[in-house]
């Protein structure tokens, strides 16, 4: 499994004009699913997503994590996060999953995190086209993945 983090001011998802979700300060989270990823990999980006320190403390250092600061998530399923573009021009999506199966792992992921962080979640659609804005706050962005644990 494969996930950016982006630390926000503000982020929003809008579909056809029409806003589907928003939030303040905290995290916008892009998810992306493989077809070999289970629960150990969501709880990893799970944890790693709610307890990174990558918020500021009094003294303006990266210190805090989202749980910390009782931010905002935004979750946002992404595909594209598997593309390969080693060879070619055009991206290759092969390691992505297949859309039946991804959107059951993102559906689990969803339960998961909401049963993980004591403030409410906000989703964008999965396989919708979507519209994401993001204000990013520093800017800081972490890229996970769960087959890289050492």
């Amino acid at each position: 499994m494969r996930a950016v983090i982006q630390r926000v001011v503000s982020a929003s998802v809008t579909i056809n004009e029409e806003l589907l979700s928003q939030i303040g300060p905290g995290i916008c989270l892009f998810v992306g699913f493989n077809a070999t990823d289970n629960a150990s990999d969501m709880d990893y980006i799970i944890n790693k997503t709610l307890n990174l320190r990558i918020f500021g403390d009094k003294d303006d250092k990266m210190n805090l994590s989202l749980k910390d600061v009782h931010g905002d998530l935004l979750v946002v399923s992404q595909f594209t996060l598997y593309g390969d573009c080693r060879k070619g021009r055009r991206p290759s999506f092969s390691q992505s999953g297949d859309v039946k199966s991804a959107k059951i792992k993102y559906l689990e992921f969803k339960e998961k995190i909401q049963a993980a962080y004591d403030h409410p979640v906000a989703f964008g659609q999965f396989q919708a086209d979507m519209l994401v804005h993001i204000d990013n706050d520093g800017p800081v962005t972490m890229l996970l993945d769960s087959s890289k644990i050492f």
